[in-house]
């Protein structure tokens, strides 16, 4: 007999949408019926209920968050309350990510990985709109406007006031849709692309003192995004040795097989660096460029001092090592 998989009727919102959506891309609930209803007599009836029922019990499979008293987070390194959507990513997320991935080859460790990483970059946010907790103080009025969020597009799926509401388990059936797409995307992006350019920041780091003795310098044989890499490896290296030093610069080479010297920012996202290159190099180019570093083939600094190129690999190290001496 399939399973039931219980939440709330009337308007629907993204976080048991996306729970819904989850609890079916598992073995147990591939087959299930969404019953959508307040009656705790009805609930009572299905196997897992999400969004509704006052209770969470992971034991009894009740998954409410609006209880009074109710305060779970993902994990220590969180403090945004769960909504529906981040109990069940708790709980069977690591699963959930595992039928999404099932046709590639994927370790448990780099499950760990992408589990965290899925909760920060994408189920927090819902939680946190759930939640109604604001991204920033209260007092500070917004720039513009944002509705095209996950959490918006699926709010826009309830009817209007004024129009029928016509069958709102389509309606649902849409938005759990909406979220399960983009979701799956996500986990894609990050599985086949952010990391396997972890894995390349990585090896990086256990090179970094064959480059240079202090560490400081990482250097990629082939580009990858890396900017998101860094903080976290350099934590997870910190929690191990407290003196392991801080990365001021990265080398990879361009497209146009010239090298790439570009300073390290100060968190990510930050448009500030940690080292930025030397004001005294700052907006030159080509022969002066070289004339003023003394180091040969260099091509650009550019005027914030954030990055700059050489022709050859052993150029941009120079001035990457070059540029730790100045200011």
């Amino acid at each position: 007999m399939p399973k039931s998989i219980g939440t709330h009727n009337g308007t629907f919102h993204c976080d048991e949408a996306l729970a819904c959506y989850m609890l079916r891309r598992l073995d147990e609930f591939k087959d299930s019926k969404v019953v959508r209803s307040r009656d705790p007599a009805v609930l009572d009836t299905c196997d897992i209920v999400v969004d509704v029922g006052g209770v969470y019990d992971h034991e009894a499979r009740r998954y409410d968050h609006h209880q009074r008293g109710f305060d779970e987070q993902f994990s220590a390194d969180f403090k945004t309350k769960l909504s529906s959507a981040g109990l069940i990513y708790k709980h069977y997320g690591k699963d959930v990510i595992r039928a999404v991935l099932k046709d590639e080859q994927v370790e448990d460790g780099e499950v760990d990985i992408l589990h965290n990483k899925m909760y920060e970059s994408f189920i927090e946010g819902i939680d946190g709109v759930d939640n109604g907790v604001s991204r920033y103080p209260e007092d500070i009025k917004p720039a513009y406007e944002v509705s095209t969020n996950l959490s918006a597009r699926v709010g826009r799926l309830n009817p209007w006031w004024n129009e029928p509401e016509g069958d709102m388990d389509v309606r649902f059936a849409k938005a759990m849709a909406t979220t399960g797409d983009e979701f799956q995307e996500r986990v894609r992006y990050f599985a086949l692309s952010w990391l396997p350019g972890r894995k390349i920041v990585e090896q990086g780091f256990e090179s970094r003192y064959d480059v240079d003795p202090s560490g400081q310098i990482v250097l990629f044989e082939k580009f990858c995004p890396w900017k998101d890499h860094i903080d976290s490896i350099e934590e997870e290296l910190l929690q191990k040795n407290p003196e392991t030093p801080k990365i001021l610069y990265v080398l990879y080479p361009d497209p146009s097989n010239n090298w790439r010297v570009q300073a390290v920012p100060q968190s990510p996202g930050s448009f500030k660096s940690r080292h930025p290159l030397p004001e005294a190099w700052r907006g030159l180019r080509d022969d002066e460029l070289s004339e003023r570093s003394g180091i040969e083939g260099c091509i650009f600094i550019h005027q914030s001092g954030f990055i700059g190129g050489n022709k050859t690999r052993d150029g941009a190290l120079e001035l990457a090592r070059k540029a730790m001496t100045m200011e």
